[in-house]
């Protein structure tokens, strides 16, 4: 009997196969110690020597931070490369897990050096563990099994509260007993979520056991090679620039990664055009998914101010005492994560009932509706930033207000434009797509990064002007998209039928990487 079929017919977590159980709590654990230590980077890097930090500018660390969390998603692409052709799903999640709670247990070291060393292990180790966790969750079930979207709703429900475990016990840990004491909590939490998947390991039966695409023994020994050369490399790299040998300027690298990943992105997607020997059909649905994706990348380069300016205001800026408790700065970033978990099932059921109403808005529409909400929370921020600019703290419902409207504007466009690509993409090239749809999250991590750079609390007087400018182009990005959504809208209909999305419901972390492509 084929196993598959065996795990398709098991119903033992919550109605779904008991390898969802694996993944779900391993993914909980993962994302508990990537969200928590990420929420300290910006705040650790500009603390001063005497609280514990190393003293950077803000234009450095926010540039450093667009670096790291691009990279995590730029990483995902060679990560699913080498589960499908080296390693297979299981094994690049379990070593994926190790190397990230190395790179946690090194950023618990107090150490200058041993932060950048740590930050590199996670991102390495997301990488690879990231894409082919979501992925294994697909293949549990049989292309019919009606089972799967809501096994994808609560797979990112356990994503969520590990985001707000994170936020919650590293937020705390940094304020009452100091930085690396969360960065150590973020690797007890994924030494937790190994420990589980190694225990409930046998549940996904051969589900990512072996890798789909193998490479043949002497194809498998030339990448290994050329994998470590480039390991080797990083390394060598790396030793030069923390001893000073290499002159680095943040700011200058996030610029030029940027350029770069736009690049690759527009090459990318016109040698599909040129060269992909697509119909008119398929030419004119990839016309209205670039669409989608011009709006997915401001839409992030906004959004991720979360982690960095939105981070530091709240630090420096807000007024957080409440009676004689003061809330942790981090715990403003858990709002986003419990505003997706109240929110999304409202806005399933509205895409539910504006389609059986006849009602069914384009993906460039729900894009540019999207982006322009978000945008609009700039406005929230330019007063906010005119108080604080006056010499006083503001209140903390200023930032309550941003995120729940960037909330908002996330479920509108993060799961529209992930349909988008399952529906619009060409059925062979649906792989090389996502990959090329991840780089919209990499850009715009790294845009976010360097735009935070002129947001410094320090200089409140020009936070207003900066929040203004970035609604204003928010507004005009969206304003553009939703016109030009009203001609390509007859574009999304050539889709075929077979080309649904396969999961409308779930709920989707605007934070996360997508599956591997």
């Amino acid at each position: 009997m084929d196993p598959t079929k065996i795990v398709d017919k098991d119903s033992s977590f919550f109605g779904q196969p008991g390898g969802l159980q694996t993944l779900f709590f391993t993914e909980m654990w993962e994302r508990m110690s990537y969200y928590g230590m990420r929420a300290l980077l910006v705040l650790f890097m500009t603390a001063s020597l005497q609280e514990g930090g190393i003293a950077l500018t803000v234009a450095s660390a926010t540039a450093i931070y667009g670096l790291y969390t691009g990279a995590v998603y730029f990483m995902g692409l060679p990560g699913g490369w080498i589960a499908d052709r080296l390693l297979g799903g299981q094994r690049a999640t379990w070593y994926g897990g190790i190397i990230i709670m190395l790179g946690h247990i090194v950023l618990a070291i107090p150490s200058e050096a041993g932060f950048f060393v740590g930050m590199i292990l996670v991102v390495l180790g997301t990488g690879l563990l990231k894409p082919n966790i979501t992925a294994m969750v697909g293949q549990l079930y049989s292309s019919n099994d009606d089972r799967r979207d809501g096994g994808y709703t609560l797979y990112y429900m356990g994503i969520n509260i590990g985001s707000i475990i994170g936020y919650i016990v590293t937020g705390y840990l940094m304020e009452n007993a100091g930085y690396h004491w969360g960065f150590g909590a973020a690797a007890v939490g994924m030494a937790f979520g190994l420990i589980q998947y190694k225990l409930t390991k046998p549940k996904l039966g051969d589900v990512g056991a072996k890798p789909p695409k193998p490479l043949g023994p002497k194809a498998a020994k030339r990448s290994w090679g050329v994998i470590w050369l480039l390991l080797a490399g990083l390394a060598v790299y790396t030793y030069l620039a923390l001893n000073n040998y290499v002159t680095l300027d943040p700011t200058l690298i996030a610029g030029n990664v940027a350029v770069i990943f736009t690049v690759i992105f527009f090459v990318y997607y016109l040698s599909i055009f040129l060269f992909g020997k697509l119909t008119k059909d398929e030419m004119k649905r990839l016309g209205a998914l670039f669409l989608v994706c011009i709006a997915s990348t401001m839409f992030w380069a906004g959004f991720e101010q979360a982690g960095s300016s939105f981070n530091l205001f709240a630090r420096d800026l807000t007024d957080r005492m409440v009676g004689d408790f003061e809330i942790p700065t981090t715990w403003f970033q858990s709002l986003n994560s419990i505003f997706l978990v109240a929110l999304s099932p409202f806005f399933a059921a509205l895409w539910i009932n504006l389609s059986k109403r006849m009602i069914n808005p384009s993906y460039g529409f729900k894009s540019a509706i999207g982006l322009i909400i978000m945008a609009t929370g700039f406005i929230v921020m330019f007063f906010a930033s005119q108080a604080a600019a006056s010499g006083l703290k503001v209140a903390p419902y200023w930032l309550v207000a941003v995120y729940f409207i960037h909330t908002v504007g996330e479920l509108c466009l993060s799961p529209v434009a992930l349909s988008a690509v399952s529906k619009l993409s060409p059925k062979r090239m649906a792989g090389q797509l996502m990959g090329v749809f991840v780089l919209t999250y990499a850009m715009g991590n790294v845009i976010a990064g360097l735009l935070a750079g002129g947001l410094d609390p320090e200089n409140p007087q020009a936070m207003p002007e900066l929040y203004w400018t970035i609604f204003v182009f928010g507004v005009s990005v969206g304003a553009v998209v939703f016109v030009l959504a009203l001609f390509t809208r007859k574009w999304e209909k050539l889709a075929p039928d077979d080309g649904e999305d396969e999961h409308p419901g779930a709920i989707i972390d605007a934070n996360e990487p997508v599956g591997k492509p």
